[in-house]
C-alpha cells in the first residue's frame, strides 16, 4: 500500500452542451461533447490518524472546509460503499491545491471528487465497479463519472452515460473566467423546464459548427459579465471556436497550438487584468488517465 498518492483534478470542458429537456423526475436530460484540459487542480494524499483537508492554491479561501466539501464527502459516501463489503477505508489527511476557480462550469467540485476516488483507490488498493461508479452521480453531483474518466467522451443522460470519442480535436484551449462564480442550479432553474418538457436537439458529432451551449442565454441572466468574456474571445482571430462551458462562467476559445493559445492570453491579460485567463492543451483519448466507460 502506497503512502502517499497524487492526482490531477482536470478542468472538465463541455464542447457541446445541449439540453435536451427535462424528465419527469425532475432531471435534466443531456448530450455534451467533453473534453479535458492539462490545468487543473491537485491533490497530495497521505494515510493519517484522522479524516483531514488542507486547501492552498490562488482560490483556496472560496473552498468550504465543513462536511459539505465535496472532497470530504467524498471519503464519507464511499466508506459506507466499502463497509458493506467489509472493506476499511483509512483516514487521510488531504492537501487540495486550488487552482481552478470556484462555480466555474469546469468541473470544479465534481472535478476534485473524482481525483479523490481515484486517489483513494490507489491509496487503499480496492476496486470499484463501473456502475458503482457510475452511481456516484445521484450522490456526488452528475459530472463525477466524466470527471473520474478524464478522456474526450460523449456524455448523456444526466452524465450517467459515457463513450468514449476518437475524434480529431484542437490541440490547445484558453479559458477565462471573469473571477466571479455562477450558480449551476440557478442556471439550470432559469431554463424554465417542466417535467417532461423536451427543449433542444442532439449533438451531430460529425458536425462541430453545429455545437451549441443550450445553458447560455441562462446563465447571462445569472452572471451578465459572460457575455463581455465571450465578447472578448470573439475579437481573437486565432480561434476556431468560442463557447462557455458548462453552467459558466468560464468561456474558452479553440485553438490550433499552444504558442497560439500563448499569444492569445497575453493579448487578453492586458485587456482585462482582472479575469483569469489560462493557455492549456486539450488531453488526448490516450492519455494516462481512469477508464469507465458505458
Amino acid at each position: 500500500m502506497p503512502l502517499e498518492v497524487f492526482e490531477t483534478a482536470h478542468a472538465k470542458i463541455n464542447l457541446a452542451l445541449h439540453v435536451l429537456g427535462r424528465r419527469e423526475d425532475g432531471y435534466h436530460e443531456l448530450d455534451s461533447v467533453v473534453a479535458f484540459a492539462s490545468i487543473g487542480d491537485e491533490l497530495r494524499i497521505n494515510i493519517s490518524e484522522q479524516l483531514e483537508l488542507q486547501v492552498i492554491g490562488p482560490f483556496a479561501l472560496r473552498v468550504p472546509l465543513s462536511k459539505d466539501n465535496m472532497i470530504i464527502k467524498t471519503w464519507h459516501v464511499l466508506y459506507d460503499i466499502l463497509k458493506v463489503r467489509n472493506i476499511g477505508l483509512p483516514n487521510v489527511k488531504i492537501e487540495l491545491t486550488k487552482n481552478l476557480p470556484v462555480s466555474s462550469g469546469i468541473g470544479g467540485g465534481s472535478a476534485d471528487a473524482a481525483a479523490m476516488i481515484r486517489a483513494l483507490i490507489a491509496l487503499a488498493q480496492f476496486k470499484l465497479e463501473t456502475d458503482e461508479i457510475k452511481s456516484l452521480a445521484r450522490l456526488l453531483g452528475a459530472d463525477v463519472p466524466v470527471c473520474f474518466y478524464q478522456k474526450p467522451c460523449r456524455m448523456q443522460g444526466i452524465g450517467e452515460t459515457i463513450t468514449a470519442l476518437e475524434i480529431e480535436l484542437p490541440r490547445a484551449i484558453v479559458l477565462v473566467n471573469p473571477n466571479l462564480p455562477c450558480s449551476t442550479a440557478e442556471v439550470f432553474k432559469n431554463l424554465n423546464l417542466a417535467k417532461g418538457q423536451s427543449f433542444g436537439t442532439a449533438v451531430q458529432l460529425e458536425n462541430p459548427p453545429s455545437w451549441r451551449n443550450d445553458l447560455s442565454s441562462s446563465a447571462f441572466k445569472v452572471q451578465p459579465e459572460i457575455s463581455k468574456v465571450l465578447a472578448a474571445l470573439n475579437q481573437e482571430p486565432c480561434f476556431s471556436a468560442v463557447r462557455m462551458s458548462g453552467s459558466g462562467a468560464t468561456c474558452f476559445g479553440l485553438v490550433a497550438s499552444m504558442a497560439e493559445a500563448s499569444s492569445a492570453v497575453a493579448r487578453l491579460s492586458v485587456k482585462n487584468p482582472n479575469w483569469w485567463i489560462k493557455a492549456a492543451q486539450i488531453l488526448p483519448l490516450n492519455s494516462q488517465t481512469s477508464t469507465l466507460e458505458r
